[in-house]
């Protein structure tokens, strides 16, 4: 259970990150907050709903806002050693080129 509380001043965009598993963010997230009316964005805010790669942790993220403007995120730690130098990338990306 969370429990937010509103305020009345010094509004401020507030983010909170939920574990999630990476089959859960693939292949349940975008459709589960598009039936609860919610709009998923990735972390580049590019227009898609694909969830992405930060690949300085590794970890894969799909963020979307609740009614009152907070930034909500499911996110999942990938196994495997974070690869700063690629940034943020596309899940399918990420799966290619650790098949290298």
């Amino acid at each position: 259970m969370l429990g937010l509380w509103e305020q009345k001043e010094n509004l401020q965009t507030r983010h909170f990150a939920f574990s999630s598993s990476k089959e859960d963010i693939l292949n349940y997230a975008v459709n589960f907050l598009e039936n609860k009316d919610l709009k998923p964005y990735n972390f580049l805010k590019n227009g898609t709903v694909e969830p992405m790669i930060f690949a300085w942790m590794p970890a894969l993220a799909i963020y979307f806002n609740d009614p009152d403007g907070n930034q909500l995120e499911f996110i999942s730690i990938l196994d495997g050693e974070g690869k700063p130098e690629l940034g943020v990338i596309t899940y399918e990306e990420w799966i290619s080129r650790n098949e290298m």
